[in-house]
C-alpha cells in the first residue's frame, strides 16, 4: 500500500536546520517548541532513527537527517512549484475566527462558566470549542498543537505556563457519608491519568492507609455521583466542591495534600482571538484572588 510524506513535517526539519535550534524555528513557523518537537519525533518514528541531536548551539543534523534534508529541500520545492502552476483558488467567505480551549474536567462546571459568559458577551463572533481531559492529557494536547491554550492543574512547585492561582487540593465525601472511614479507603479519582493521583497515593502511603481504586476512568459525572452514593472519597480542589458534598477534615484521619497551581499555557504569538480568551481567563482568576 503506497505511503505519503507529510510535507509539513519535511518544512519543520528544514526550518531547525536552517535556523540551527528548535526554539528559532518554532518563532519562524509560528508553533510552540513543543509542537515542533512533536514533528521532529513523527519525522523519526517514520524514519526509523534519530535525525537531529543537540549541542551546545542547539540541535545540529544526524547523518540521517543531513541525507533526508537534501531531499526534502527537493520534495517541498517541487511541491510548491506544482502548487504555483494551478488556478489561484476562489476565495471562500472569511471564516470565523476559533478558540480551542483545553480544561481541566473539574474546572468546566466550576470555574469556566462566568469566563465563557464573559468572553461570548465581549467576543460574540468567535466560536469557541471546549476540549476536556486531565492535566496532563491537556498539556500532550497544547504541545500539540490540539488546543490554542489550556488551563493546567499541576502541584504549586512546578514550573511551566503561567501561574494564575494557587488552590488547595481537599478530601470529598458524601455528605454524612462514611466512605472515609473504610479500609482499605475506596478512592475514585476522575480518570487514570488525573493529576491528583500521585500525591493521594504518596499522602495515603505516608499516612499507613490502604486503599483502593473504585473506577479507572468514571469522568467528572460519575465520580460525583459515585462520591455522593458514598461509595467512595475523591480528591477535588476545595473551590470546585458543590456545597452538597463533605470536604473531610482532620476529624476524618485523611491525610493533607499538597498545594497545586492552576497555569495558564498559552503562545505569546497566537491569534488575535486567542490571546483575547488567554486575557478574559487572566481577568478571571484576578477577580477570584480579589475576592
Amino acid at each position: 500500500m503506497p505511503r505519503n510524506l507529510d510535507i509539513g513535517l519535511l518544512r519543520t526539519l528544514i526550518q531547525v536546520a536552517d535556523c540551527g535550534s528548535m526554539t528559532a524555528a518554532a518563532g519562524r513557523l509560528h508553533m510552540t517548541q513543543g509542537a515542533i518537537s512533536q514533528r521532529i519525533k513523527r519525522l523519526e518514528q517514520l524514519f526509523g532513527g534519530p535525525l537531529l541531536e543537540r549541542n551546545q548551539r542547539g540541535a545540529g543534523l544526524t547523518g540521517a537527517g543531513e541525507r533526508l534534508l537534501a531531499k526534502a529541500r527537493k520534495l517541498v520545492a517541487l511541491n510548491d512549484d506544482i502548487l504555483s502552476a494551478l488556478p489561484a483558488p476562489v476565495p471562500a467567505a472569511a471564516a470565523r475566527p476559533a478558540v480551542r480551549l483545553g480544561v481541566p474536567h473539574d474546572l468546566i462546571g466550576t470555574h469556566l462558566p462566568p469566563l465563557l459568559h464573559d468572553y461570548a458577551r465581549r467576543h460574540p463572533h468567535v466560536d469557541v470549542t471546549l476540549v476536556p481531559g486531565s492535566s496532563h492529557e491537556l498539556r500532550q494536547a497544547y504541545d500539540g498543537g490540539k488546543v490554542d491554550l489550556a488551563l493546567i492543574e499541576q502541584p504549586a512547585a512546578d514550573d511551566g505556563g503561567e501561574r494564575l492561582s494557587l488552590e488547595q487540593p481537599v478530601w470529598v465525601g458524601a455528605a454524612g457519608g462514611q466512605a472515609w472511614a473504610r479500609r482499605p479507603l475506596p478512592v475514585c479519582l476522575v480518570s487514570a491519568t488525573c493529576v491528583f493521583r500521585q500525591p493521594v497515593d504518596l499522602a495515603l502511603d505516608g499516612a499507613g492507609i490502604a486503599a483502593r481504586s473504585v473506577t479507572d476512568y468514571a469522568g467528572m459525572e460519575a465520580t460525583a455521583t459515585t462520591v455522593q452514593a458514598d461509595l467512595a472519597v475523591s480528591a477535588w480542589l476545595a473551590s470546585t466542591v458543590p456545597s452538597t458534598f463533605d470536604i473531610l477534615g482532620p476529624a476524618s484521619g485523611l491525610p493533607a495534600l499538597p498545594p497545586f497551581a492552576i497555569a495558564l499555557h498559552a503562545a505569546p504569538e497566537a491569534a488575535p482571538a486567542v490571546l483575547a480568551m488567554a486575557d478574559c481567563i487572566r481577568d478571571m482568576y484576578a477577580r477570584r484572588l480579589k475576592n
